[in-house]
């Protein structure tokens, strides 16, 4: 995965008005594309936590994302640390909490991007991973044209009850590092609730300690979700990964990378996550049934088989929602769990879905 160094480009969209009516002041998007202008685009969003490089193992010359072949543009989920987001605005905001952003109101934003920003009118294919995903359906919904084919894998048009769930484990074991409590899943905090409803106070920010304490936390909670029953089993993080036993394991793959990333900017992009519907917007009004079925692109889903996240039978309804002849479900025959679709752990799972890509891309076939 990449660091904050990473190099990236920025957009500037001003004071960008939010779905909720909120305003978040000079606000704006990074994002790095990879190939000529000239050549057909392709749209990349990145996912829950990930930076811009973690993007790129699916891109290469010999890979379907082939920069000789496409204009490849990955832009930076709001919240990211590298788009606006909690963590690079806590000077100017002054103890407020940094806004509630929706995938909506993202990929408003990455669509002026790519069509004001990089003189982008239609798009050859969107696609991306988790989080990604949801993004993918979010453009396929909210610019029915503007792309030819849309490719979500290991992700959902809406967030179901049961991920709702997980992701309130998730937020409440990061809470309790600084005696914070859940509010409700997409309802922030009960603190800041409180706040808001005329409570008072400004946002609590965190110490090192509460930041050490509720990252190590994600990761521990997080380690019983991205990978499968199986995986488990069977011990790759072994075999496969290298890891010489399960705390090591959860130290020096979980741990490590949740230290990595802001609280701050986790619980927002996990805001973002819950309060996932494509349908939550005009004309469908949480219809989703006529939300899957405004798609226009040829969309081929791809979940994953042992994925605890998005379970296929939530992306063969997403299918079955859709117009006849649109879409296609084919989950990735794996047990590495939600890890199948990326960031490119294993080599087996990353062809397959290379060679899914480049026959869609050559052909439409699925």
């Amino acid at each position: 995965m990449g660091t904050n160094m990473d190099e990236f480009s920025t957009f500037d969209l001003g004071d960008f008005t939010l779905s909720s009516g909120e305003v978040i002041p000079n606000a704006y998007l990074a994002y790095k594309t990879y190939g000529d202008k000239a050549n057909p685009a392709i749209v990349y969003p990145s996912w829950f936590s990930g930076l811009i490089s973690d993007n790129e193992w699916l891109i290469g010359e010999d890979m379907a994302l082939n920069p000789k072949k496409y204009f490849i543009i990955v832009p930076a989920m709001i919240g990211n640390g590298q788009s606006v987001s909690p963590s690079n605005t806590r000077e100017r905001r002054a103890g407020a909490k940094f806004p509630d952003v929706t995938v909506e109101d993202n990929v408003t934003a990455q669509h002026r991007l790519v069509t004001v920003g990089l003189g982008v009118a239609h798009a050859r294919m969107v696609l991306g991973w988790s989080m990604g995903a949801g993004h993918t359906y979010q453009w396929l919904t909210q610019y029915p044209d503007f792309a030819d084919l849309g490719v979500p894998f290991c992700g959902s048009a809406r967030t179901s009850i049961h991920n709702q769930v997980f992701l309130e484990g998730v937020k409440s074991a990061v809470l309790a590092a600084k005696k914070g409590a859940s509010a409700g899943s997409a309802n922030g905090e009960v603190a800041q609730k409180e706040a808001k409803d005329g409570g008072g106070g400004g946002y609590a920010q965190w110490t090192d300690e509460e930041r050490e304490a509720g990252m190590k936390a994600l990761g521990r909670v997080y380690a019983g979700w991205g990978f499968s029953q199986q995986f488990y089993r069977e011990k790759l993080y072994e075999t496969k990964m290298g890891f010489k036993d399960l705390e090591d394991f959860m130290v020096n793959f979980w741990e490590k990378w949740a230290l990595a990333k802001d609280p701050e900017n986790m619980l927002h992009m996990l805001h973002t996550w819950q309060a996932a519907d494509c349908s939550d917007q005009k004309p469908y009004d949480k219809d989703f049934e006529k939300a899957m079925a405004s798609i226009k692109a040829k969309t081929l889903v791809l979940p994953g088989k042992t994925d605890l996240y998005f379970p296929p039978e939530d992306s063969e309804y997403e299918v079955k929602c859709m117009s006849e002849g649109k879409g296609k479900c084919i989950p990735f025959p794996s047990i590495w769990g939600h890890w199948a679709g990326g960031p490119g752990t294993n080599p087996v799972d990353v062809k397959w879905l290379d060679d899914k890509l480049k026959a869609f891309l050559h052909d439409e076939s699925w």
